[in-house]
């Protein structure tokens, strides 16, 4: 029988890949760990931040290599918005646009300006459906465009005005002086009820309304859906055994999207950790 051999070269570069990944067994272990906390949602930029807040210095091309050898890959979302131009139309006006002027070419545009300096400046809202075989829910959530954080929720098996009101109360709860904030929506018939515009009035809120059938004025609520459904749902719907199931995991991961999903917009900070750091610099 044939005995093969190998050459120095050959055997010392084999006993340095065994070195090697002998050597990263331990951060392939805790990297294995966060991604399975996080049940696959974060990628290697966000288990990068959570590694070095637990003091390892590592950098995310590593973590990137590591994390292609171990065959786990963060969730990414299906499509992106695109930028688009409309015409200025509707009920209310959008007060998240800016008006641009091009005096030589004689064009006004207007851009969408999602800007804040701090929490509770502008808000946004929307439904969205979640479609199973035992039935459907909707989901009712305020979203801080600052920080990203879902102010608050309501989950109804009907898209009626009541889940609004439910979501403004919790919201109204939280916070004494609301005074001249926006909150945006699209044009949708339960952002038109003359309830919903004395709500606002009365606590000092502006209203603002996406134009006519741009949902890209509306993106920022937009985005947080698609985050949470590809995170959650998509791939899923058979799981849920029932609309009560559902509910209980929406619930879930929005506690947890608040609270544990780290952001990368903001610093490694949950959008609750970068409210909180907010209210301390203030």
């Amino acid at each position: 029988m044939k005995i093969l051999e190998l050459s120095k070269s050959s055997y010392y570069y084999t006993v340095k890949v065994l070195e090697r990944d002998d050597e990263d067994k331990e951060i392939k272990e805790r990297i294995t760990s966060i991604y399975n906390e996080n049940k696959g949602r974060y990628g290697y930029r966000r288990i990068t931040l959570v590694l070095k807040r637990q003091g390892e210095a590592i950098n995310h091309k590593r973590v990137k290599r590591l994390m292609k050898v171990l065959g786990l890959f963060g969730i990414t979302p299906k499509a992106k918005y695109k930028s688009y131009k409309g015409d200025m139309n509707g009920t209310v006006k959008n007060l998240l646009l800016d008006k641009k002027v091009d005096e030589v070419n004689h064009k006004t545009t207007y851009e969408r300006n999602f800007k804040t300096t701090g929490c509770n400046q502008k808000w946004a809202t929307d439904v969205s459906e979640f479609h199973i075989s035992a039935g459907k829910l909707y989901l009712s959530p305020i979203i801080d465009i600052h920080n990203g954080e879902i102010v608050s929720f309501d989950i109804s098996v009907n898209p009626n005005y009541v889940q609004i009101t439910n979501m403004l109360d919790q919201a109204f709860s939280r916070f004494d002086n609301l005074e001249g904030l926006i909150m945006h929506s699209d044009q949708g018939w339960q952002y038109q009820m003359q309830h919903y515009h004395k709500s606002l009035k009365d606590k000092g809120i502006l209203q603002s309304m996406s134009r006519k059938g741009n949902c890209l004025d509306n993106s920022v609520i937009e985005n947080f859906f698609g985050k949470m459904k590809n995170e959650m749902f998509y791939g899923r719907e058979y799981e849920f055994e029932s609309l009560e199931h559902l509910k209980k995991e929406m619930e879930e991961y929005i506690t947890y999207y608040n609270e544990k999903r780290i952001k990368v917009k903001l610093k490694g900070l949950t959008p609750l950790q970068y409210r909180n750091q907010s209210l301390q610099l203030n």
